[in-house]
């Protein structure tokens, strides 16, 4: 088969259709159930991923019911004050979700829930915002999303929303963050591994909000982490077992696929199985089942910014080959209940 060269494959986000085509699988435990609790739906100069790419992914082969849209800056609002303009995103996507509902493109359900994004830095004020989040929702508003990815490194790249560092920690941040409960809001923590005992100390701070941590809390493979994942892992492993000692905090096993985790899958002349990457998965999809519990974790599949690295139908294969031996309710709960339950599906 020919070999895709690089230059080729990050035309689209780092996506390459044809590219992935060449690891095809067939779905395992195709009847199984699945909610996948995080992705995107966006249309920016050189990507596009918008209902009908998710939906040819999610129809790829394994059962996935309903999904749970994450917040990425898509159609904001151009005419309104900045800080109302991300209501525009949850517009966007409510009109995504109708249009699923309508059960004219088959019975996913997608963007059942949606997790926008709000300042919360801007304290009290914030609560306009997310009243107005939650009237665009038009019942599907569950949660928001205040990315705190930074680092010192140029070679890592900070979140969209320009956090300082420990912003989690902030006075401004937290009085916005204690607002979230007048709305019934969950939390979900976007944030690199070095910085999980700021999560850490917010969840002891807010012990009755929930929160739960994506992509299996940031793990970095890239730049200054580059050569270091044993290390690195003895550290992350020592913070997630800390995070579990929450009952508020629960986390998503996914995100491992994005370039920062220095994986490098994006490079090959061909993807990998799924029994390749649940090989290399797995020391940290059990060390969170360990720590947390099968009813505090939920399999995602952070895509189209996992799609650098797999397919959706070979990404879920691996998820169901590292459940291997689980007992059905305990798949259920990973697969399923844990993100209807969190997210009040």
């Amino acid at each position: 088969m020919a070999t895709i060269s690089l230059q080729d494959r990050v035309k689209n986000y780092g996506v390459d259709e044809a590219w992935l085509a060449q690891t095809c699988e067939e779905p395992l435990e195709p009847e199984l159930p699945i909610v996948d609790p995080h992705h995107h739906l966006w249309e920016f100069p050189t990507s596009r991923y918008l209902l009908p790419e998710l939906l040819a992914d999610t129809g790829s082969g394994h059962r996935i019911e309903s999904t749970v849209f994450v917040e990425c800056t898509a159609f904001y609002r151009a005419d309104a004050p900045p800080e109302l303009a991300v209501i525009g995103e949850t517009e966007f996507v409510n009109g995504a979700a109708a249009m699923a509902a309508s059960g004219r493109y088959g019975a996913t359900r997608a963007c059942a829930g949606i997790v926008g994004y709000a300042d919360l830095t801007r304290g009290a004020a914030v609560e306009v915002v997310l009243a107005a989040h939650v009237a665009a929702g038009n019942g599907r508003f569950r949660g928001i999303r205040h990315a705190a990815g930074w680092d010192a490194s140029d070679a890592i790249h900070n979140s969209h929303t320009h956090p300082p560092r420990g912003l989690f920690g902030t006075k401004d941040f937290r009085e916005g963050f204690a607002r979230l409960a007048r709305f019934g809001l969950s939390f979900d923590a976007w944030l690199y591994q070095p910085q999980l005992d700021d999560l850490l100390d917010l969840a002891r701070a807010f012990p009755d909000q929930p929160i739960v941590l994506d992509h299996v809390g940031g793990a970095l493979g890239i730049g200054p982490y580059a050569g270091r994942r044993d290390e690195i892992f003895r550290e992350w492993q020592g913070q997630i077992r800390a995070l579990a000692q929450c009952p508020n905090v629960h986390v998503k096993l996914g995100g491992m696929g994005m370039k920062i985790c220095g994986f490098d899958f994006h490079k090959r002349p061909a993807p990998p199985s799924s029994e390749e990457l649940a090989g290399l998965w797995r020391p940290y999809v059990e060390t969170c089942i360990a720590a947390f519990g099968v009813e505090r974790c939920m399999f995602e599949s952070n895509f189209p910014v996992d799609k650098v690295s797999c397919s959706y139908a070979v990404l879920w294969n691996a998820f169901k080959r590292l459940a291997k031996g689980a007992s059905a309710a305990e798949k259920s709960a990973l697969f399923r209940n844990t993100a209807r339950r969190f997210y009040r599906l």
